[in-house]
């Protein structure tokens, strides 16, 4: 038996019963990438009939059997009571037949691609959905959340500092309005339901908001406190696009055993210090090198050895580092550990040649996670803001999108 599968069999990959995405990737998958096939484009938010692709990489490189699996959920990421052929035109369930091996690689390893729609899997209708990659058993290996939405209303979105004085400078708040002259809406207040994001990240996700005012066909909702987001701070970075050589923000590189080790300059805590304007990609990553044609199947892989030194008093805290690389999971894999010899917080991650955001935050005893205990929090810092308009018309059976709007902080209003 491979080596990753056994770890696998003895970790037991497992999923709640109140999420259907709680579930851990395996060890031997790698690079999950979940994004719309246009340019530039990071969160898996597609308009019905517009094409998504899930890519991914399996370390056993033995070319594994996969196929993928579609299911409809409702607003709260639970399975829905529709049947496969009311959401899907064709097949739920599908072979994956776009598999290449990786050519000249230190780590071996194969490169699966599955693009949706395709001309055995038609999407009909708007909503959340979940792609499940299962193995030759049935059993699923990982899954993935992305959002279709089918646009009837249009969304104006506007941030806003806190008018709370305690959180002045350190939170954003999201104004937004819903426009819908071509809808009728009987009852907004039970019908819709807005769902607002920073950064394509669901754990901090604002839901559960009512309109406030209404104005012909307009929604209005100039929450401050109810919608506030911690601002945090601009997102650290680093570049391993060239394995062999130390690159921007790379200390030093060493060849192991096996793969290359790549050094990260330790990082400081930021509470402290004030803001600074650096570009980032808001936790986002791309797959590149500099020693290939092909990303997908040249880019290589190498551990990234990650420091942090901090002063701050965490006692009872963990701290983790994250980003959309580990879609912002905090487990065991991306868990810092104390090194007593170096006086500072360690974690070594595989990762895939690239640029990378990742960021700090801690979690406590009660479950609570902050992106500010350690990089501090700023009013200034740029995010991206993604307001989903749900739907659910009394009597309907699914919850619909049906309005998508986005804001960024960087043009923020007083």
């Amino acid at each position: 038996m491979n080596y990753f599968k056994f770890l696998l069999i003895i970790l037991l990959t497992y999923q709640t019963s109140n999420s259907q995405t709680n579930i851990s990737d395996p060890i031997y998958i790698k690079t999950v990438i979940l994004k719309p096939a246009s340019t530039n484009s990071y969160n898996s938010f597609i308009r019905l009939g517009e094409k998504i692709t899930l890519s991914f990489d399996d370390l056993n490189a033995d070319e594994y059997d996969y196929s993928y699996k579609i299911e409809h959920c409702d607003m709260n990421w639970e399975l829905s009571n529709l049947m496969e052929s009311e959401f899907i035109d064709g097949y739920a369930e599908e072979r994956i037949r776009n598999y290449e091996n990786s050519f000249n690689t230190l780590q071996p390893y194969t490169h699966y691609k599955v693009v949706l729609p395709n001309e055995n899997t038609r999407l009909k209708i708007s909503g959340n959905y979940i792609i499940s990659i299962l193995d030759e058993n049935s059993d699923v290996v990982f899954k993935r959340k992305f959002v279709v939405y089918r646009p009837q209303v249009r969304v104006g979105v506007a941030i806003f500092k806190s008018r709370d004085i305690s959180y002045l400078n350190t939170k954003q708040a999201v104004e937004f309005t819903i426009n819908h002259p071509n809808l009728l809406i009987n009852n907004p207040s039970e019908e819709i339901f807005p769902v607002i994001i920073q950064n394509g990240n669901w754990q901090t996700a604002i839901k559960g908001l009512k309109p406030q005012f209404y104005r012909g066909t307009q929604l209005l909702y100039k929450y401050n406190k109810e919608t506030s987001f911690w601002g945090g701070n601009e997102f650290l970075y680093f570049d391993s696009k060239s394995i062999r050589n130390s690159t921007l923000n790379i200390a030093k590189v060493e060849l192991g055993r096996e793969l290359y080790h790549s050094y990260l300059y330790t990082n400081e805590e930021r509470i402290d210090q004030p803001y600074t304007l650096f570009e980032d990609i808001n936790g986002n990553f791309i797959v590149r090198t500099l020693n290939g044609i092909n990303q997908d199947l040249d880019a290589d892989y190498s551990w990234i050895h990650f420091s942090l030194e901090s002063m701050e008093n965490l006692d009872g805290k963990d701290i983790y580092v994250q980003g959309k690389f580990n879609n912002w999971k905090l487990d065991e894999s991306n868990k810092l550990k104390y090194n007593t010899q170096s006086g500072s917080y360690e974690a070594n991650i595989l990762l895939k040649q690239g640029f990378y955001n990742y960021q700090y935050v801690t979690k406590n005893n009660e479950g609570t996670v902050s992106n500010y205990d350690i990089d501090g929090s700023h009013f200034q810092t740029e995010n991206d803001y993604t307001v989903l308009v749900y739907y659910k018309k009394f009597g309907s059976r699914y919850t619909e999108v049906i309005g998508i709007g986005s804001g960024n902080s960087q043009k923020i209003n007083n």
